[in-house]
């Protein structure tokens, strides 16, 4: 039976965050499900950097199912987490059954990627105090004040949590995940 990797997002996700690592880790042999506040069809967003803009730009993305509910979700049939960006970690940082997820993972010790403002649903449970983070640069004083150590840099590792800025460091933070994924929870699971 194939390991099950859970996403855990919402509207208004970084399109490429989500479906990279849904791909990617399906490529690998995962079953890869994705989980949001309610079942339904989501819509993600495509985040740029445009010569003139001191920020991103924000356009429509996919539109994608959630294959369950937070509520639906048991977070012990999942060897891994994965917590896409974009705008959706602002507001499922509040969700309480997300936050059950994600204190489950924790307590577990399970492996757990984020990227880009996903460290913003950790932060909200306080599992960052202590530890070693990257996030979208912008986030550094949120980082900071949730007691993490922010280093600017394309991937982050410490302990079971890999961490990146955004989308363009998908390789680095793929490659960091799978390979603790390949230690900690091998592709074909009892």
């Amino acid at each position: 039976m194939a390991a099950k990797i859970l996403i855990v997002t919402g509207d208004a996700a970084e399109s490429l965050e989500v479906l990279y690592p849904y791909q990617r880790l399906r490529e690998e042999g995962y079953e890869v499900h994705i989980a949001a506040p309610s079942r339904k069809r989501l819509r993600f967003v495509v985040h740029d950097f445009e010569d003139g803009f001191d920020t991103y730009t924000e356009k429509p993305g996919y539109t994608w199912d959630a294959d369950l509910s937070f509520a639906e979700v048991d977070p012990g049939r999942y060897a891994a987490l994965v917590i896409p960006g974009g705008r959706a970690p602002e507001y499922l940082r509040n969700d309480p059954e997300l936050r059950k997820i994600l204190k489950a993972f924790f307590d577990a010790d399970k492996p757990i990627a984020q990227i880009c403002h996903g460290p913003l649903i950790t932060a909200a449970i306080g599992a960052l105090s202590g530890r070693r983070v990257t996030a979208y640069p912008a986030l550094e004083l949120d980082m900071q004040t949730a007691g993490a150590s922010f280093q600017d840099s394309e991937v982050v590792v410490d302990g079971m949590i890999v961490s990146s800025r955004a989308w363009p460091d998908h390789p680095a933070w793929m490659r960091e995940f799978i390979e603790i994924l390949r230690a900690k929870a091998p592709v074909t699971q009892r």
